[in-house]
């Protein structure tokens, strides 16, 4: 479960002016990798149930019950499918964005820690595939949960730290395609929400490869000398306004012109059923004004002094935040992000072959147990991943209008 920490500053700030601008600094997306489906892991997970929505329920126009307001394209899904992985890293290649930051809650088995754990390898595995950088958001409420558990002491806590910060290192860190601004490995905490001020230093003293170290806004002083990252700024249950979150915004971005490292935000709404599901009341509401929410973030973070943007995110439905492509917004915020490159002579990309992923995966759902078309798709796919997108197109197109059949 996500436990949101947001806290508006709410100065009287000038806007930015929401000129178009190409951009040279990285784009990544927030990433959820905790996602089970019946069909792949035997049954539907927490996140598509929250304990109360039956996703083999299917209404009178055939939606499925899920923890959520919203539906992917594709359908329910689970992280650990490869055809799964394959699309989405496809889908963010085409549409311009250079990396994935995942959410992250350590090797530890406990609750579905390991799955998510097992999920973010495969989806690295991927990542690294398609050319991609990625970055880990580390969630430390996962100690703070462990020990109410009865997983670990209290006692253990900072060596159990330790040990997942050496992991990290050792698997995360040194890799050529993890994130690093100015030679450093970035590290995002969403928090802090557990450990102290005075227990990073310690946490950290073992590493030879430190990482440099990102906080919700609110909660940097929490840990000396680190940098802050946004999120949709909801609170209390309140409909966020434009003006409310624009100022969230100029704050945050207040503090890189003043030489503070900070990694902008971009969002596109949020909108949780958390208090539907029975799980606590809700956050609050953040309207996505027909796409101009994440056309005016995404904007305003371009235009930042921030070297780093994040979007918050690619698939969080529990919070309804996901860009990815969706039966109620399709493809608009992958097209947004693609727009602003199309004066870009280096990327070749257009709005069509953003449907090319989820045609893959549709036929491989289709197609599993035909291993002459399961071939052929194969061969689109390694044309997709080497950009050669009318090649893979021509193959595609052989089986599409099967789509239309199911």
């Amino acid at each position: 479960m996500r436990y949101l920490l947001t806290f508006l500053f709410c100065f009287n700030l000038p806007l930015l002016a929401l000129d178009k601008a190409i951009s040279s600094k990285p784009i990544m997306v927030h990433y959820m990798p905790w996602y089970a489906s019946k069909s792949v892991s035997g049954q539907w997970g927490w996140h598509w149930t929250m304990d109360y929505f039956k996703p083999d329920n299917l209404g009178s126009t055939g939606k499925r019950e899920l923890a959520s307001h919203y539906r992917p394209l594709i359908g329910a899904y689970d992280s650990n499918d490869r055809d799964l992985l394959e699309c989405q890293v496809l889908l963010m290649k085409f549409a311009g964005i250079n990396g994935v930051i995942i959410d992250w809650y350590g090797t530890e088995n406990f609750r579905d820690y390991a799955t998510i754990h097992r999920n973010s390898l495969s989806l690295i595995k991927y990542i690294k595939k398609a050319g991609l950088n990625f970055a880990i958001c580390y969630e430390d409420q996962s100690v703070k949960h462990m020990i109410n558990g009865g997983k670990i002491k209290k006692s253990q806590e900072l060596a159990y730290a330790k040990k997942e910060f050496q992991w990290m290192e050792q698997n995360f860190f040194s890799d050529p395609a993890y994130m690093k601004i100015k030679e450093n490995p970035i590290l995002l905490i969403f928090g802090p929400q557990h450990f102290k001020k005075d227990q990073w230093p310690d946490i950290i003293s073992g590493l030879s490869n430190k990482p440099q170290l990102f906080t919700l806004p609110h909660l940097k002083d929490q840990i000396n000398g680190a940098g802050a990252f946004g999120w949709p700024p909801v609170h209390g249950g309140k409909n966020i306004s434009p003006k409310v979150w624009q100022q969230y915004l100029q704050s945050l971005y207040s503090k890189s012109e003043q030489n503070e490292s900070t990694i902008a935000s971009v969002f596109s709404q949020f909108h949780d059923i958390y208090q539907q599901a029975g799980v606590h009341k809700s956050y609050g509401y953040l309207d996505p004004e027909g796409g101009k929410t994440f056309d005016q973030t995404l904007e305003m973070a371009l235009q930042s002094d921030a070297k780093l943007i994040q979007i918050a995110t690619w698939n969080d439905y529990g919070e309804g935040t996901m860009i990815e492509p969706t039966k109620e917004f399709a493809y608009r915020y992958l097209e947004s992000i693609q727009s602003r490159f199309l004066d870009d002579k280096k990327f070749s990309y257009g709005s069509s072959d953003l449907r090319l992923p989820v045609h893959l995966y549709q036929l491989r759902k289709q197609y599993e147990s035909n291993k002459e078309i399961t071939a052929q798709l194969n061969r689109a796919s390694r044309l997709l991943f080497e950009s050669k997108v009318q090649g893979a197109n021509k193959i595609l197109l052989r089986y599409i209008p099967a789509l239309s059949q199911k």
